[in-house]
């Protein structure tokens, strides 16, 4: 929502753990009118892990369909939504009430309610909650930082970079924290999410362009722009999205890749792995590590220098003491 516009309505329902974390997930927007609402999730009461609402803020008043919408998104409350005006509160600062800042690696990511961290060898990260997917704060976005923040430690050195489904740009941003000599392209689908992301970068002081050290943001679907084409082979390809567009996009993928291509999967649950691995097994990729961030696993894959049958990865006895194993 663009600066200065004041949301002076919030409709609240609680909701189940699973259904605040596929709203997150989703993105999802419920216009009814020309407004167009911003969807928050919080964990209501610390002490009941499954008691979470959404509050979802809008600058109209919300009307019938609007409210029935709401409430198809929890099926598992019935529960009627509270409705309150709230005059001219700041949306930003009230959606961000619950967002502690987090550390991921070497990666500090606060809101601009909270102050950087001043300490050495440290990367802050500035992200308000808004209108695209991806603040830090859900598992996703963490395993994924930890990924990258982990190749880092093994020496990995990256010059041409892709982040699949941007979201807010933090992904982008930490991967130019790393390798600051990188080219990177990062896209969404969603043309407000993009416009999220210049805003982003502009408060994290990263340059935008498409010269080694900025980070070039675009909307496409998938890798369909041709700026994929005319930047690919890519040697780090991250794309932190829902299943189903990620088990779709492996071939796209692929043909964004060369032998040796890293590649960090994540927007998956535990019982969703089997598919996404061996989508990308049979697009020529291998698994070679996991880490797991509640019941939600971030991928880290290589494209294969050799082709043909592609033996299976052998996991860990127990997905709890997942981390990563073997060399990528």
């Amino acid at each position: 929502m663009p600066d200065g516009v004041t949301v002076t309505w919030k409709i609240s329902l609680p909701c189940s753990r699973a259904e605040a974390e596929a709203l997150a997930e989703d993105n999802f927007f419920i216009a009814s009118t020309d407004s167009v609402p911003t969807i928050v999730t919080r964990e209501d009461d610390p002490k009941k892990p499954d008691a979470w609402a959404i509050d979802v803020y809008c600058d109209a008043k919300p009307d019938t369909k609007m409210l029935r919408n709401i409430a198809k998104l929890v099926p598992s409350t019935t529960a009627k939504p509270t409705i309150e005006k709230l005059g001219d509160e700041d949306w930003v600062t009230m959606s961000q009430q619950g967002l502690e800042p987090l550390r991921a690696g070497r990666f500090y990511v606060h809101t601009s309610n909270s102050p950087p961290l001043d300490t050495l060898n440290i990367h802050n990260i500035c992200v308000d909650a808004g209108q695209a997917f991806g603040t830090g704060h859900h598992e996703t976005t963490m395993g994924c930082l930890e990924a990258l923040d982990r190749l880092k430690q093994q020496g990995r050195s990256f010059r041409n970079i892709a982040d699949i489904g941007t979201g807010t740009g933090l992904l982008a941003f930490a991967a130019n924290h790393l390798w600051p000599h990188a080219k990177i392209i990062a896209s969404d689908i969603d043309i407000v999410a993009v416009e999220v992301s210049k805003t982003n970068a502009v408060a994290n002081n990263i340059k935008l362009g498409h010269r080694r050290g900025a980070v070039r943001l675009l909307q496409s679907n998938g890798l369909d722009s041709p700026a994929f084409k005319r930047r690919a082979p890519f040697d780090l390809i991250i794309a932190n999205i829902l299943v189903g567009p990620l088990v779709s996009l492996a071939p796209q993928i692929a043909a964004a890749a060369k032998p040796g291509t890293i590649l960090i999967l994540a927007g998956l649950l535990v019982h969703q792995k089997p598919a996404v691995v061996s989508a990308y097994a049979k697009a020529g990729f291998r698994l070679r590590g996991t880490r797991l961030e509640s019941e939600w696993p971030c991928l880290t894959l290589v494209k294969a220098r050799r082709y043909g049958r592609i033996r299976p990865t052998r996991q860990p006895k127990s997905p709890l003491a997942a981390d990563y194993f073997g060399e990528c």
